[in-house]
């Protein structure tokens, strides 16, 4: 029996990087490897569902079509045993903007979909939990404060923000690129928030945009990401599907997958529309991609604040900087070029709107924009009749000229 159960243990020290990496450190102890291999296992089993059709992505990654009802929103307590909701009415004022192609992600190239009642779920591999911190913090933003002006835990901001008024809902447009991430601990993210409560462990947030992050995807690709928290990122909320909150209703949209085209420098341009609001019957908070594009909704249930309404809406661009050798990093926020740029060049959000209690979507009033880190990235705002508000961000990091 110890033979046997030595043999086992050789076997998965073969198979598992956290094996093989605890017997290079000569740190092997096998009791606390098996049940950290066993951990790993348990949360692959709870992620990845049952499919009923599988897609090969160009870029790695597969792609599950797992039955609606199955995702694994509907583990939670208050969830089991129930289906998706019906698309709520939409914000008015709502136009169609140019509509976001249905193969704007890398999975769709070959034409495969998911089929009808089910949802397209990027599937978790042991290597992508591997490489967080633990099995419990997989998925999962650090615990800093996020406050729009306040540069924490390594995070800067360059935004542009509206306060002071009560919130049900955002829109904007933003163009997608793949900025460098030099650190695989570090990430480039461009996105929207819908905040409520204050900046200490009850904060609220909703957020939903693209993101470079090599630690939780293990690449350097743009992708579709959301996110949301109700106690300022410490023990609940998550990214995309990666535990039991956002409820997926789309079937051709992979929330985590790969974005294709991006946008290139003095070329082509290429942004997604995104909408947050909140539906005024049942008080879940739903997003929409493009023109028309339901992705899903967070249930109200989920926050304590935003179950009522938000206080702040925030657009725009976060990095990480961990300060390799005691130097700012050099990972790029956006195009990875400053402000002033402009089109075609800088990374830019337009047509800035938000919900009202009316539930209609406005231009924002008053809308201030912040760079916790001007000398390595910027914002710069402005208006006009096409683009609305709008303002340009981003910025390359550590270099000769201003950030060092």
């Amino acid at each position: 029996m110890v033979l046997l159960s030595l043999g086992v243990l050789l076997l998965l020290a073969g198979m598992s990087p956290v094996f093989s990496e605890a017997a290079a450190n000569n740190t092997f102890r096998p009791g606390e490897e098996l049940r950290s291999y066993r951990r790993v296992r348990a949360h692959l089993r709870r992620l990845n569902k049952p499919a009923v059709k599988t897609i090969q992505s160009p870029d790695g990654d597969t792609i599950d079509c797992v039955l609606s009802h199955l995702q694994p929103a509907f583990d939670h307590p208050r969830l089991k045993g129930m289906k998706p909701l019906d698309p709520p009415e939409r914000p008015k004022g709502h136009r169609a903007d140019a509509a976001t192609q249905n193969s704007f992600q890398l999975w769709r190239v070959s034409g495969e979909s998911c089929p009808g009642g089910t949802v397209p779920i990027r599937r978790t591999k042991e290597e992508d939990i591997l490489r967080a911190s633990s099995v419990k913090r997989f998925g999962r933003k650090l615990a800093v404060r996020s406050r729009h002006d306040s540069e924490t835990g390594g995070h800067e901001h360059a935004v542009g923000y509206v306060v002071g008024d009560q919130y049900y809902g955002a829109k904007a447009s933003l163009n997608v690129w793949a900025p460098k991430v030099t650190n695989p601990s570090e990430f480039s993210l461009s996105q929207v928030w819908v905040i409520s409560g204050s900046f200490g462990t009850d904060l609220n947030t909703i957020e939903a945009g693209w993101q470079v992050s090599p630690q939780l995807y293990g690449d350097s690709s743009p992708r579709f990401f959301t996110y949301w928290t109700t106690d300022a990122y410490q023990a609940t909320g998550c990214y995309n599907l990666l535990c039991s909150g956002f409820i997926q209703t789309n079937n051709m949209i992979a929330i985590g997958a790969a974005i294709s085209p991006t946008s290139t420098y003095d070329g082509g341009q290429f942004d997604i529309s995104l909408l947050v609001w909140k539906d005024p019957n049942h008080g879940n908070w739903w997003l929409e991609l493009g023109s028309g594009e339901l992705v899903g909704y967070w249930p109200s249930f989920l926050f304590s604040h935003l179950s009522e309404h938000a206080s702040m809406v925030q657009f725009g661009g976060e990095i990480v900087n961990t300060q390799p050798q005691g130097l700012h990093t050099a990972t790029q926020m956006g195009s990875g070029h400053y402000a002033r740029e402009g089109f075609g060049r800088a990374s830019y959000f337009r047509n800035l709107q938000v919900v009202d209690w009316d539930n209609s979507l406005i231009p924002v009033a008053n809308l201030r924009v912040l760079a916790d880190r001007p000398s390595c990235y910027d914002v710069q705002g402005g208006i006009n009749s096409v683009w609305g508000n709008y303002f340009y961000y981003g910025g390359p990091g550590r270099n000769d000229d201003r950030c060092t």
